[in-house]
């Protein structure tokens, strides 16, 4: 199977987003600063969380000035506090102003992603439960923002199309049924040739009851079950297929869901619903 190359989606992100924010000229600061004029800059964090994009910062300067310095200061994954500098970057002030933004974007987006999923992970502590993100994503950005997940402790579902076969409820509908729509996949796979795992939605335990006994799938989704629901489909699957349980999930329920014993938690919220983190570019005197 071809996957997309990350550094080929980066590049393409980098070119895509300067071409967006810059335009024929950052005027501004060619007007202001001089052609010559150095200085350094320091990315402050205003807001406590998990950092997360520390390696793409260095890939985002160079792509406008391979000359620039950068150093960072604190990992991917470290918690971090308001007063913490997290990187630093030295050299032409012209191109740090350039890329002010776009790592801006980036870091704030992926930080906030790694401390939502951080939440949600230490919520369902002590259960075999892993926290999982969906393909709930910003266009463009999805490798960046599953790899914030990744560095916020939860760990990643398919990327795209290509790497799994879920069926979900149109799906089925479409197929005629869970049956069919099971038969149609496996016999897809042998023809392809394709090795890749199957995922069945269930909207009620009596799809869980067809895709039990259709079997030839790897996982069970109990898509908007109550937990009191989820804890008799897990009894019902008896650790025979996966369970992954999704819809509705939040932090205040999501311990109840991993009470119930299953064996993935998904949650949209973690990538389209996510609140960026506070930090700022500022020069250092």
């Amino acid at each position: 199977m071809t996957l997309p190359d990350e550094h080929f989606l980066l590049k393409r992100l980098i070119e895509t987003a300067l071409a967006e924010d810059v335009g024929d000229g950052d005027h501004t600061s060619l007007a202001c600063i001089d052609a010559s004029a150095t200085g350094r800059m320091v990315l402050l964090i205003k807001q406590e969380g998990i950092f997360a994009g520390g390696r793409i910062a260095p890939l985002v300067f160079h792509s406008i000035d391979p000359a620039l310095q950068v150093k960072q200061r604190i990992a991917d994954g470290a918690g971090v506090h308001p007063g913490d500098i997290a990187l630093e970057v030295s050299g032409s002030q012209r191109s740090m102003l350039q890329a002010e933004r776009l790592v801006l974007n980036i870091l704030q987006r992926m930080s906030g992603i790694a401390t939502e999923t951080h939440r949600y992970t230490e919520k369902i502590k002590g259960f075999k439960a892993r926290i999982t993100d969906t393909r709930k994503t910003t266009p463009g950005m999805r490798f960046l923002e599953k790899e914030a997940v990744r560095i916020g402790g939860g760990m990643n579902h398919r990327m795209g199309l290509y790497d799994m076969i879920l069926i979900k409820d149109n799906h089925i509908d479409f197929c005629g049924g869970i049956e069919e729509a099971i038969e149609k996949a496996v016999q897809y796979l042998k023809a392809t040739g394709k090795n890749l795992l199957i995922e069945v939605e269930a909207r009620t335990l009596s799809d869980v009851e067809k895709i039990l006994r259709t079997g030839k799938v790897n996982r069970i989704l109990l898509d908007n079950f109550s937990p009191d629901l989820t804890r008799e489909a897990v009894k019902l699957i008896a650790g025979r297929i996966e369970t992954e349980s999704s819809g509705g999930i939040t932090l205040e329920n999501v311990r109840d869901y991993a009470a119930c014993g299953v064996d993935f938690i998904s949650v949209g919220a973690l990538t389209h619903q996510i609140r960026s983190l506070d930090m700022s570019l500022k020069m250092q005197y």
